[in-house]
């Protein structure tokens, strides 16, 4: 027998260990079968478990254990990502815990040996907290980015597409971190909103004719200035075009050039143009021929490029000096305060620079032509749909990628240089050096690049380097492509599209045909987590908590395409409720001897009411196939959560009991009644030991079902009822894992309207009935009749066959079949048919029409407000996104609320 409670705490650990231990996470070893490959996002081998990972694992956990039971050679694959800047970042603040020790201080060699002795030690601890969240990932395949096989790919594609001129070396601007002394990604740029000024400097013209003025919150960027724009069509400016003004401080003329660039409604209408400090400004360099200066050093202080009183300067330092010379020479012409949004390394919290070095790129532009393509078409789709419009977006006016990293930790860059800077590229020194010696006809030293490829570039192998490319691997032939992507939308460009780009390239196909993106998790009031609000939620608390399965169902069922999660407790511990309530149903089907009969065939089932439910089984089964199949996480969910808790639970249990009664408790019929004929049998039976076998082996079979369909949503308790239940089936039913049984595929031909219609009346009668009951506050002690006043010969045949039933379930003195409803009555309408409660003298009419009457006019006010606040274009617009989305679903929830209470009102219209 079942315990009382299922305890996560206990049970998850040891059902884990024993599913990893059967090998059951592996695909299975059939060439013939069908395949169904995910790739996991590499999570950091520094990071840990947050919601959105939770969030992301368990959507693919999800798939692969749906795959996986439908029969499919299922593979999820996964693997840490080395995350360069990150994993430095945590073990360069080791050794300066330890003993103040820099990683120039060990050297290059030394510091990398702690990288990696860190690693061993510590790394990976995210992967152990998957296994928490049940995972089951075939970890005997498990990779990461810095494995000698995947730098080996790493080596491969660098080399291969360098003899492409695909990759070359460029000095472009870059995302700098000054405190990580090295170029960093858009993705790892946070950009924060400060307080700043704009700072209005003349420039006098170089023939002392007069100024021209320019606004700045940059001051200090003014030391490389190499040109004053103006729009082209702006008539203040036209006579100054071609001319220069004489650039204060560094005593350089600088040229006043025409660039649509400058936005005549802006400020004064031309600005400073600064090409090596400013993305923009660069382009206008480039555009223009304008001079690069850069005037900052790795550490972003003034360089040997500014006046020798700059030279050495924090370039905040830089500022103040810059303003009070301005200043001081008569040239501040007026300061604004203003809020702005800055860049910030969002690991270092420093202020990010734009920076001119020199640095490797790859060709971003010829690599997206057939990633784009391959979306077009059709070869690769998203889910949901929309998410194209980002990907095409970003592909189609995609910059040069810039590859290098002035880090330790990471593929070091195959290249070396001669003492010419003549550049070799291969992928072992060996060849490198070969190339220097047919180049120059003699042995050369060579030093090779000191940078490291950006991890992004190692990452978009992924789907491929990790199934054994460059060798032909039987993984690689059998799993490549894979299925399904399942990511956020934040690494759409960085991630995503460059798989779509180096996979088509080295592989010539897809890497996957499905992309499907996850929502963003936020806090219960629609609000981002983050840990300066205080509103994480941190996963591991939630599973040690409420137990993996609640915060696995949670998230799942709030999974819906398009839409962000709110995430609270109540939400999670509602989910908790849910598998307590599948718990205790199948203790009471276990406590009522129900057991699996050999050879059941659900087909042959007599009562009504088991081939109801065998129905409704059947629909669920469908209905959960169908969305899984498609992504549809919440569909699935919504569909098992009412199936289980309303229709099984609530329903058919209930149904059930009196047909599960003790022989010594008989219920017979009323005299005269034909049970076959009016559907009773399966509320009367209690006696007939034919139906009790039929309705145990039915609620076991149903049981298998429900089990097997929620498996891939809440393994660990659907495994342990698998496991505990055995009796309710023949041996060989339980025989091994539920999470390798085989996935439901029932008939169209189970589904019985005549029996849906039978327990459908039922059903319907007695829920429609509770809430005429509710929604008029009728005492639960008061026990009016249920009359019938217009019904078929059949519906009232069911009703009267079914009264004890009602008269329990509904708390009624019985079923009466009437002409007509007497005043004082409340009716309703069930599958055609006209029923009605007398409830008048239970009630105060007048003080529940005068109750629901003040709380339809509260609720009409609120609707006019919320509906005005929404229909307001500028609260729209400016009101964050998830205030807005609050109000939507405030105003949907009052409309919902008021229609009912009309409802209600309407119904005691026909009280008099």
């Amino acid at each position: 027998m079942l315990e009382k409670t299922f305890d996560p705490k206990s049970v998850e650990p040891r059902l884990y260990a024993a599913w990893e231990a059967s090998g059951g996470f592996a695909p299975i070893d059939d060439p013939n079968a069908e395949t169904f490959a995910i790739v996991i996002p590499p999570p950091n081998v520094t990071g840990s478990l947050h919601i959105g990972h939770a969030l992301n694992n368990t959507l693919q956990d999800v798939l692969i254990r749906f795959e996986r039971m439908r029969g499919k050679a299922a593979l999820w694959l996964p693997g840490t990502d080395h995350a360069g800047i990150a994993t430095q970042m945590v073990v360069e603040r080791q050794l300066a815990a330890e003993g103040n020790l820099s990683r120039r201080d060990l050297g290059r060699d030394d510091f990398v040996a702690k990288v990696w002795e860190w690693k061993a030690k510590s790394g990976g601890t995210i992967v152990n907290q998957l296994k928490r969240l049940g995972a089951s990932c075939d970890w005997s395949r498990e990779r990461f980015t810095l494995d000698e096989g995947l730098s080996a790919a790493v080596r491969k594609v660098f080399v291969t597409l360098y003899k492409e001129k695909l990759i070359y070396r460029d000095k472009r601007l870059v995302n700098w971190d000054p405190h990580f002394q090295t170029a960093i990604s858009d993705l790892e740029v946070e950009q924060r909103e400060v307080d700043g000024h704009f700072w209005h400097f003349a420039y006098p013209l170089e023939d002392g004719s007069g100024e021209i003025v320019v606004a700045t919150t940059r001051p200090e960027t003014m030391l490389g200035d190499t040109a004053v724009a103006v729009h082209p069509k702006d008539e203040r400016y036209q006579h100054l075009i071609g001319r220069a003004v004489r650039l204060p401080i560094v005593n350089r003329p600088v040229p006043i050039i025409a660039d649509d660039y400058a936005d005549p409604e802006k400020g004064s209408g031309a600005v400073k143009i600064t090409p090596a400090h400013d993305f923009n400004d660069f382009m206008v360099g480039k555009r223009n021929n304008l001079p690069m200066i850069n005037v900052f050093d790795d550490f972003a202080r003034i360089n040997d490029e500014a006046p020798p009183e700059y030279r050495g300067l924090d370039r905040f330092a830089a500022r103040k000096k810059v303003v009070e010379a301005f200043e001081a020479l008569g040239l501040l012409r007026g300061v604004e305060k203003t809020r702005h949004m800055v860049p910030h390394g969002d690991r270092s919290g420093v202020v990010v620079e734009p920076y001119l070095t020199d640095q490797w790129y790859v060709n971003a532009e010829v690599l997206a032509r057939p990633a784009i393509k391959a979306v077009e078409e059709g070869t690769t789709v998203f889910a949901p749909k929309a998410w194209e419009k980002t990907y095409f977006e970003w592909m189609r006016n995609i910059q040069p990628w810039c590859i290098s990293r002035q880090l330790w930790w990471g593929h070091r860059i195959p290249a070396w240089f001669g003492p010419d800077g003549k550049i070799f590229v291969a992928e072992a020194e060996d060849g490198a050096r070969a190339q220097a010696r047919e180049h120059y006809g003699r042995d050369e030293p060579l030093r090779q690049d000191e940078d490291v490829l950006d991890t992004w570039f190692s990452s978009a192998l992924w789907p491929f380097s990790t199934l054994g490319w460059p060798e032909k691997t039987e993984d690689l032939a059998r799993f490549y492509p894979t299925h399904t992507l399942v990511t956020g939308f934040d690494i759409i460009f960085f991630w995503v599209a460059r798989m779509m780009m180096q996979g088509l390239h080295f592989m010539d196909e897809v890497p996957f045909k499905r992309i499907f993106i996850n929502a963003l998790v936020r806090d219960a009031e629609g609000k981002k987590m983050s840990k300066s609000k205080g509103n994480v939620m941190d996963p591991l608390e939630l599973v040690d908590d409420y137990g993996a399965d609640a915060l696995r169902f949670t998230l799942t069922a709030m999974s819906g395409q398009a839409r962000d999660i709110k995430l609270s407790r109540e939400r999670i511990e509602g989910y908790r409720n849910f598998g307590t309530k599948l718990w205790n149903a199948t203790r009471f089907t276990q406590m009522n001897g129900a057991a699996r009969a050999e050879g059941f065939d659900p087909a042959t089932v007599k009562l009504p009411l088991n081939r109801w439910i065998v129905g409704e089984t059947t629909r669920t089964a469908k209905a959960v196939t169908a969305a899984l199949g498609t992504c549809g996480f919440d569909a699935a969910a919504d569909s098992l959560y009412r199936f289980v808790w309303r229709q099984y639970c609530d329903w058919y249990v209930e149904l059930a009991k009196p047909v599960l009664g003790k022989p010594d408790e008989p219920n017979p019929p009323p005299e005269g009644v034909d049970r076959e004929a009016r559907g009773g049998d399966a509320r009367r039976a209690s006696g007939d030991e034919a139906a009790r076998d039929e309705t145990r082996a039915t609620a076991a079979w149903v049981l298998d079902v429900i089990l097997k369909l929620l498996h891939p949503v809440m393994p660990f308790l659907t495994e342990e009822l698998w496991g505990q239940t055995a009796g309710l089936g023949a041996p060989r039913a339980h025989r091994g894992f539920l999470m390798t049984a085989p996935w439901p595929d029932l008939p169209d031909s189970l589904i019985d309207p005549a029996a849906d219609a039978v327990i459908g009346l039922i059903v319907e009668t007695i829920a429609e009935g509770r809430s005429v009951r509710s929604e008029l506050n009728v005492p639960n002690s008061a026990r009016p009749p249920l009359m019938v006043v217009d019904a078929t010969a059949a519906q009232e045949a069911v009703l009267r066959d079914a009264e004890p039933l009602i008269r329990q379930m509904l708390r009624v003195e019985g079923v009466e079949i009437v002409e007509a409803a007497p005043a004082g009555a409340i009716p309703y309408v069930v599958e055609g048919a006209t029923l009605a409660l007398p409830v008048a003298e239970f009630i105060d009419v007048a003080a529940e029409r005068a109750r629901l009457g003040k709380e339809v006019g509260n609720l009409a006010v609120d609707i006019d407000r919320t509906a005005k606040k929404l229909a307001n274009a500028d609260f729209v617009a400016r009101a964050p996104e998830e205030v807005v989305e609050e109000n939507r679903e405030r105003l949907a929830d009052a409309e919902a609320a008021k229609a009912k209470l009309e409802a209600a009102l309407e119904r005691l219209g026909a009280v008099v």
